[in-house]
């Protein structure tokens, strides 16, 4: 019988990841499924997903306030899509890898919030 609770408990660890990607409203919602069900990999991806929006929030002030580093901006906007891109894939493939450059630093961060 623990079997499929376990699988049960699994999927519904990477439907939090996924959706936790899905921009804001997406991660309020994986917020919610979260609270209903505690795993390891869905609060992983929570707080992955949110500091990444929270780095792109910190950065986007940034450059408004200092106009002539628009220019930085396209990079970093790159950067910061690329970092999605493998924190959904992370998440689809059901591990915990940590987004490069910033994702470590954001479990450190981060680490108490969601357990």
């Amino acid at each position: 019988m623990n079997a499929p609770s376990s699988q049960q408990n699994t999927d519904n660890g990477k439907i939090v990841a996924i959706v936790s990607y899905l921009w804001i409203v997406g991660w309020i919602i994986a917020l919610v499924l979260h609270q209903g069900n505690k795993t390891k990999l869905g609060a992983f991806h929570l707080r992955q997903a949110l500091g990444l929006c929270i780095v792109s929030l910190i950065i986007g002030i940034f450059i408004t306030i200092i106009p002539f580093l628009a220019i930085l901006w396209s990079i970093l906007g790159i950067c910061l899509f690329v970092f999605w891109i493998l924190g959904l894939v992370s998440a689809i493939q059901g591990e915990e890898k940590p987004l490069p450059v910033i994702g470590a630093k954001i479990q450190s961060v981060l680490g108490s919030l969601l357990n």
